[in-house]
């Protein structure tokens, strides 16, 4: 295991390619460990407490569970104590924290989903971290406004997947690379280089429950899917769903596949279920760099102006020529 290039060694290595500081390569690093951290708790479980109690809400009127909050406080503390980043948005918190100036900051952003699949974490099933850099620009103070970027603006994007191994994948603009963790030292080892997902997939990913508050393109799709063979796919498709968008996005880069969380009638008034800033940018950008496709449906995702911290969007990713099959089904709907 100790002969492979470590996350650290990577990061100095790619950093140094794309002209990113020392500080941007801390700032990987401290995520790294907290992430460790996090990956002891998760895999304690009931030992470390009761982290699947709920605890209270968080400014999206959601549960909050007793992991939830530690989560996003082990990242804090990580974060600030680093010093590598000026200021950090968490899907937690309702505004920005811009860390006091008493020692220097790097000229980074940090947005995160600390814990994405809380509701998994009664059932012992995956869960995982999300997490984006944006740069802060000279003069800038770490207010919300300067955070909300287009994911085309992003640095660098990853996920921390805790399931049965503890695995990152991150990319810097230049392709995506998986790294695990070992479990003895939290140091993350690099087992996997330039992941690609295939173009076509038998695999889908939606919550079938939502059914009947889907629009006419995603309940075609499904649909069509679901007739197997005998239908006008003249092929047998699988369904999987975890409740984890880290498990479901990770399934379909490792086994190729289609995630989808559409805009439907339950979430229309929010503009959708899952966050742009805190999962739909960053996995778009991981999705997009391994040779897949992200969309709302109507529009590429990284492509959005965010206007607001916590703005909701309609996500579709995953192997590139069934997003696009979705895309033709909205355009002619």
């Amino acid at each position: 295991m100790h002969d492979r290039m470590t996350l650290d060694e990577h990061m100095e290595t790619e950093a140094g390619h794309i002209g990113l500081d020392a500080d941007f390569v801390g700032l990987i690093s401290d995520v790294a460990k907290a992430c460790h951290q996090i990956s002891t708790l998760v895999r304690h479980g009931a030992l470390a407490g009761n982290l699947a109690a709920d605890v209270g809400t968080n400014v999206q009127d959601e549960s909050q569970k007793e992991l939830d909050v530690r989560a996003n406080e082990i990242l804090i503390e990580r974060l600030d104590n680093g010093g590598h980043v000026l200021a950090i948005a968490s899907e937690e918190m309702e505004d920005t924290v811009v860390f006091n100036d008493s020692k220097p900051r790097g000229r980074y952003y940090l947005v995160f989903d600390p814990l994405d699949g809380s509701t998994n974490i009664a059932v012992n099933g995956p869960v995982g971290t999300i997490f984006s850099i944006l740069k802060a620009e000279v003069g800038h103070s770490g207010n919300a406004d300067e955070v909300l970027q287009p994911g085309t603006e992003q640095l660098a994007a990853g996920y921390v997947l805790y399931g049965t191994s503890t695995e990152m994948l991150v990319t810097l603009g230049r392709g995506v690379q998986k790294f695990s963790m070992n479990p003895d030292d939290g140091r993350f080892f690099q087992t996997g280089a330039d992941i690609q997902i295939a173009e076509h997939t038998a695999e889908f990913a939606i919550n079938g429950s939502n059914r009947r508050y889907w629009e006419a393109p995603v309940q075609r799709y499904i649909d069509e899917c679901l007739a197997g063979k005998d239908g006008p796919r003249g092929n047998d498709f699988n369904t999987r769903w975890v409740g984890a968008m880290v498990a479901d996005v990770h399934r379909c880069l490792t086994r190729s596949g289609i995630f989808l969380y559409p805009i439907d009638e339950k979430t229309r008034s929010k503009g959708g279920r899952l966050r742009l800033l805190y999962e739909a940018n960053p996995m778009s950008l991981i999705i997009e760099q391994a040779g897949g496709m992200a969309s709302t449906g109507h529009g590429r995702i990284l492509e959005i102006q965010p206007e607001g911290l916590h703005q909701r969007v309609p996500v579709i990713m995953g192997s590139k020529k069934e997003v696009e099959r979705v895309v033709d089904y909205h355009s002619e709907a």
